[in-house]
């Protein structure tokens, strides 16, 4: 595991205190907690882009597929 130092202004140093008070948890836990969820929409984003670039050049095909996809007939419950 690795050390960080972070430079953050008083006030949000002292809102960050209290949320973690309010969550019981560490300031610490609290950040790494925010970094997973940033991380994962980072990978979100990036499998969305390496996607885009696949399909890139596709449009009638994907247009295709779409209207297939909405014109399909949903079972009744």
């Amino acid at each position: 595991m690795s050390a960080l130092t972070v430079r953050l202004p008083d006030d949000k140093h002292r809102r960050l205190k209290e949320l973690s008070k309010q969550r019981k948890v560490s300031i610490s836990r609290l950040i790494d907690e925010m970094t997973t969820l940033m991380l994962a929409d980072f990978d979100a984003e990036t499998r969305f882009r390496l996607m885009a670039a696949r399909g890139r050049g596709k449009t009638s095909r994907g247009v295709e597929l779409l209207n297939k996809a909405t014109n399909m007939k949903r079972p009744v419950k």
